[in-house]
């Protein structure tokens, strides 16, 4: 008789779990999937990349229809955006991709999936609905949540965060932004380009505060012309209500200086994640967690080592993709006894807006916290033919070298820099010489020929 029900317990379904859950099935592994909500797909599917990807495309194409002349196009009247049509659409696309992350494809798999909210009583069994359940291993990836910042009077307001924006049918007026991370600025610019006066409020002194400066920048220029405000280095006090106003008393962050009385027809919330690892019975399973989530090692281990947490939970690199790399890596070690190991230098991101931003190794703020010598190469877009076709020419590529040559990082701020990045991540991941890509003939025009003009320079 099997000592436990099964050989690998996965909880949450979100791209960690959904990854890990899918790789136990067909490795053969008898595998149960948990997860609390009524649908799989987590906050990726449902209120995270898919939904503001689609609502960020939707205000794009709008914004176009205000630079037709440009283009030598006639002008057209751009009536008020109806949001509910627009969230409408968001729904749909979600709708289409669920089919994807259906119970019924990952039983076909031959997972098995229940849904509930279960809590470890020891290291190898949790208790769903009453009943305990029993796995040799298991994959912790409950994900995270919006963290909510200690402004008082803030938790007493409805304010919109990540969870509720995309169900809004109302387009706001004035639309205050507390946060200048990449979901902030995202949804900051969706909101101003669909007709929202959007101000954005930061504590630190830049938007994209991991980003080099001169990145952040460029980027909050081009926002600044979109018609979006700026406000950074400042902190909130008080959150409250005027009325039918929603209202912001901020300050100076360091420093003394005058208070400012924002007002606003809704208030986004966009200040950081917190790991969900409440509920779960850790202390329980005597895994070891902090406020920031579960410790893991290189291969996704916890203090205790058939124990494994993935994705946000975890609290190392909060995307989707890295979620998705984690699960397999979890999995592998769990089902394979395969000592596969994270590798997170090489993993790149993107934020969406226009123009996006993407980077993969490392920038110059993190070369010079590891003390790491570079040359600097860059490369405008304004340089390159098809941007300059397109209209498309804020941004650059920065390349970081080091003193022999070899390559340590890569930032792109431009059109499709989420696209253009992979080049260099495949680059940085096979250890592929500069040489090597500056003599690869690439297709005219292209933006991706940037690549190539940036890895010339050392040369």
């Amino acid at each position: 008789m099997a000592a436990h029900d099964y050989d690998l317990g996965v909880i949450g379904g979100g791209a960690a779990g959904l990854t890990a859950a899918a790789g136990g099935a067909q490795f053969g592994a008898r595998t149960i999937l948990i997860e609390k909500s009524p649908r799989l797909g987590g906050d990726c599917l449902h209120v995270g990349c898919v939904p503001s990807k689609t609502l960020i495309r939707t205000a794009m194409v709008w914004a176009l229809t205000g630079r037709l002349k440009e283009f030598g196009l006639p002008e057209v009247a751009r009536p008020a955006v109806d949001l509910g049509a627009v969230m409408d659409r968001v729904r749909a696309v979600i709708n289409r991709i669920q089919a994807h992350d259906s119970p019924e494809r990952f039983c076909g798999l031959g997972a098995e999936v229940r849904f509930g909210s279960p809590a470890f009583v020891d290291d190898h069994t949790v208790i769903l609905d009453g009943r305990r359940v029993s796995a040799r291993a298991w994959v912790i990836a409950t994900g995270s949540r919006p963290a909510l910042p200690p402004v008082p009077g803030l938790a007493d307001l409805p304010v919109w965060t990540n969870e509720n924006v995309f169900s809004q049918r109302q387009l706001p007026e004035r639309l205050l932004v507390l946060g200048g991370g990449p979901i902030g600025l995202e949804l900051a610019q969706a909101f101003g380009r669909l007709g929202s006066r959007v101000t954005v409020v930061e504590f630190l002194e830049q938007i994209l505060g991991p980003e080099d400066p001169d990145i952040a920048r460029i980027l909050q220029e081009r926002l600044q012309a979109e018609g979006i405000a700026f406000l950074t280095g400042t902190k909130a006090l008080q959150a409250g209500r005027d009325g039918s106003d929603f209202t912001l008393r901020v300050a100076p962050a360091r420093g003394p200086g005058p208070e400012t009385l924002l007002k606003g027809d809704a208030i986004l919330v966009a200040a950081g994640r917190i790991p969900n690892v409440e509920g779960l019975g850790l202390a329980e399973a005597g895994v070891a967690f902090t406020p920031r989530g579960i410790p893991t090692d290189s291969r996704l281990r916890t203090n205790v080592p058939h124990l494994y947490a993935c994705g946000d939970v975890n609290g190392q690199l909060p995307f989707t993709h890295v979620a998705g790399y984690e699960g397999g890596i979890a999995v592998t070690n769990a089902i394979l006894r395969l000592p596969r190991k994270a590798d997170y230098g090489k993993i790149g991101w993107c934020t969406y807006t226009d123009p996006e931003v993407a980077s993969i190794g490392l920038n110059e703020k993190r070369a010079a916290k590891e003390g790491m010598p570079y040359r600097l190469f860059e490369e405008p877009f304004a340089g390159n033919d098809r941007a300059l076709a397109e209209a498309e020419v804020t941004g650059k590529i920065k390349l970081l070298v080091s003193p022999r040559g070899k390559l340590l990082g890569c930032q792109i701020i431009g059109p499709h820099a989420g696209e253009l990045i992979h080049e260099w991540v495949l680059a940085l991941n096979a250890g592929v010489r500069l040489s090597a890509l500056a003599g690869t003939v690439h297709v005219y025009p292209t933006l991706a020929e940037i690549a190539k003009r940036a890895a010339q320079q050392p040369f």
